[in-house]
């Protein structure tokens, strides 16, 4: 993804295959490898932009083809219902270095359920082409963003003591071999001020002055706060 072409985007995945279509009944339940991939050009242009995950081997499955914006955005969301348990962690990463991968090798098979996911998305390309302090994002950086996520329905969430911790022991192994941060839509509650701190770097201080300024009562805190100084 560090040269693929900009009209073309994937992400990597370790998952559980979802018991129903369009996956083969075969899978059903299997711990998988995935990409899904994106590409906003003609067809024969995707193909080609495709082709260098197809050559690793043979897939186990694909369902490549055209689809509507709305198709592909929509894919995941049975998945994902309202009401179901979360807990996150996430990094940003310069490079996949063979540490990171050895983690993601003894972690990422211990995923414990369908709803689960490890996600490791490309964010080079357009977004390097802006300076770090020229918004609030700071991590231009960053070529790849890597979130964990352990997910359960309602009916399993006595069990999500083991999903969190899942989450939090792949972090610690993964978390010193990232860029530091986070993107902040990734973060947990828990996490506290400093990862927040963190996920902004350099620019914490300006948005500091900012919130001070625009909302000193921090009546916008339902989200990975920035609390305003004294």
């Amino acid at each position: 993804m560090k040269t693929a072409p900009e009209d073309f985007s994937a992400f990597f995945a370790i998952l559980i295959v979802p018991p129903g279509p369009p996956f083969p009944e075969n899978l059903h339940n299997t711990k998988v490898c995935g990409v899904v991939c994106c590409h906003v050009g003609g067809e024969a242009e995707a193909a080609r932009a495709v082709e260098p995950f197809l050559s690793v081997g043979p897939p186990v499955f694909s369902h490549l083809g055209p689809m509507p914006y709305p198709a592909l955005n929509s894919m995941f969301d049975p998945l994902l219902p309202p009401g179901m348990h979360h807990y996150w962690k996430a990094d940003y990463f310069r490079d996949l270095a063979d540490p990171a991968i050895d983690a993601h090798v003894e972690y990422g098979p211990q995923i414990p359920t369908v709803s689960s996911a490890m996600h490791v998305y490309a964010v080079n390309g357009a977004v390097s082409r802006v300076g770090s302090a020229d918004t609030a994002y700071s991590y231009r950086d960053a070529a790849f963003a890597n979130i964990l996520a352990a997910v359960y329905p309602p009916s399993l969430a006595s069990q999500l003591p083991h999903g969190r911790q899942w989450v939090r022991d792949y972090w610690a192994a993964l978390h010193p071999h990232s860029a530091g941060g986070a993107y902040v839509n990734f973060l947990m509650e828990d996490e506290g001020q400093d990862r927040v701190a963190a996920s902004y770097r350099d620019n914490y201080a300006r948005l500091l002055r900012i919130k001070k300024k625009y909302d000193p009562d921090n009546l916008f805190h339902l989200n990975q706060n920035i609390r305003p100084q004294a």
